[in-house]
């Protein structure tokens, strides 16, 4: 009975702390989404299945490795958003991202088969896990009217997300989904803080990326500042911004005195010299220290520099009813020579680190070194850069897009990028620093009410003269995607 008591007295107490706790909330806001993608996928590292092997009769038996996948993937986001008193606000973001039914294979010789043909099959047992995607607070006018504090899990981007857009460090925490650059969880863990005296804006931020047993030294943290103004004509704005990457996480086992950190330095602008034209440009410059490998023997400073400069026609958009507007850009990273050794080797380091670079224009190459790598280049186990074939370093290239609005509902889009790598990247290799290859990507979108909406990617990579032997076969993808949204 006292037992009963004690329970009844803490439901009371909960009861009014609650009550008390709606009667500060001002309004909340739930929405969400549902996003469901299937995927085929083929020669993804640039190898057709063997003809031999097809000959044979080897594709006829399961779990047989083949050149091409194809696999369903779903995204369901709930987002809670409370609005309390003395401007704060706080979000609240869930998501389970999952590729469906995959299950790992362990069929033995004496293995008991289910009637349902799953015997010998191990499910995933985080397939159905619940992530936290958002949770921040937003201080308004804190302390004095124009600074903004956030402090949480939250998105950062800046400018065009050419050097801080996405996290894409622990994309797949759960290990459920295969296709990592559709994962929604690319958040920081940071404190933003935002001064708004307008037409000025400064902005400073911090973000724990990585955090090891808290004692330890082994770290990588974020810092940065970023200063951007608008001016009132020609909707033109300039902001110049540093982002310092303090990295502890390499090993160091041969006494090198080299630490991983990335200063970059850089600047950004856009305007419209003239009506429905937009240039923009930004450029960036690395300094610090390199450390690729825990076998590196040399300290190594960098310097590496990245350029994007982009202009966007829509000159035509007002004078035909399908609104066609068209594109060009052209990126360059820098890269450094023979980077494959770093163990033995010396001197300043050029290679461009990619930061937290949120902007991506092509469906498959932009991806390779990051979450791909194809045969040719496999991955490269103790080097901080995990292929020698990547896209986000020592790199040229350039993009032509174009879009069609037939109706207003229906969206085509198309680009065709072009690669090159700026320097030779394999010692002893002079095919290294050539055409890397091109790349189309084909991509409608329909709308098919204000909720839902209905979508298909197509693309295809053309390897270039880099590959040979047998590892230059065409990779193509095609996602087809539908999404609600509440």
């Amino acid at each position: 009975m006292k037992f009963l008591n004690v329970l009844c007295v803490l439901a009371l107490a909960l009861c009014f702390m609650v009550s008390g706790a709606y009667a500060e909330t001002q309004s909340v806001k739930v929405s969400g989404d549902l996003a469901i993608r299937g995927f085929y996928r083929d020669s993804y590292d640039y190898v057709s299945k063997p003809a031999e092997d097809v000959a044979a009769g080897l594709g006829t038996r399961t779990g047989i490795q083949q050149s091409n996948q194809d696999w369903i993937m779903s995204t369901a986001e709930v987002q809670v958003e409370a609005d309390l008193t003395d401007n704060v606000q706080t979000v609240i973001r869930l998501a389970n991202q999952r590729d469906w039914n995959v299950k790992a294979k362990n069929i033995q010789s004496d293995t008991t088969l289910a009637p349902n043909g799953l015997g010998g099959y191990t499910d995933n047992p985080d397939e159905f896990d619940v992530e936290l995607e958002l949770a921040y607070v937003t201080l308004k006018d804190f302390i004095y009217s124009p600074l903004t504090v956030t402090i949480g899990r939250q998105n950062l981007w800046f400018g065009k997300g050419f050097i801080v857009g996405s996290n894409l460090n622990n994309t797949d925490p759960t290990g459920a989904i295969q296709a990592q650059e559709y994962s929604v969880m690319t958040a920081f863990d940071a404190v933003k803080a935002v001064l708004d005296f307008d037409p000025w804006t400064i902005t400073g931020v911090y973000s724990k990326i990585a955090e090891n047993a808290v004692q330890a030294s082994d770290d990588v943290d974020l810092w940065g500042a970023n200063v951007g103004y608008k001016f009132d004509s020609y909707k033109a704005e300039a902001e110049g911004y540093w982002f310092w990457k303090r990295d502890r996480s390499i090993e160091d086992w041969v006494g090198s005195k080299a630490r991983n950190e990335v200063h970059t330095f850089g600047l950004r602008g856009s305007v419209d010299p003239i009506e429905a034209f937009t240039v923009a440009a930004e450029g960036a410059y690395q300094c610090g220290e390199y450390l690729g490998s825990r076998l590196q023997i040399n300290d190594r400073s960098r310097s590496a520099w990245a350029l994007d400069i982009s202009g966007e026609c829509r000159y035509f958009t007002e004078k035909f009813a399908w609104k066609p507007k068209i594109g060009a850009e052209w990126v360059y990273y820098s890269g450094n020579k023979a980077e494959e050794s770093p163990a033995g080797a010396g001197g300043t380091f050029k290679g461009w680190d990619p930061m937290y670079r949120g902007k991506f224009d092509s469906a498959i190459r932009e991806f390779v070194g990051k979450f791909y790598t194809t045969n040719q280049y496999p991955t490269r186990s103790g080097q901080l850069q995990s292929s020698a074939d990547a896209s986000f370093t020592n790199q040229h290239q350039v993009i032509f897009v174009g879009s069609l609005q037939p109706v207003d509902s229906l969206t085509l889009k198309a680009n065709y990028n072009l690669f090159w790598n700026a320097k030779q990247y394999i010692y002893n290799d002079s095919d290294s620093d050539g055409y890397v290859g091109s790349e189309i990507d084909l991509q409608a979108n329909w709308d098919y009410t204000e909720d839902v909406s209905f979508g298909i990617l197509a693309g295809w990579f053309f390897p270039g003269e880099v590959y040979g032997g047998g590892n230059d076969e065409v990779a193509s993808d095609v996602v087809g995607t539908v999404k609600v949204s509440f």
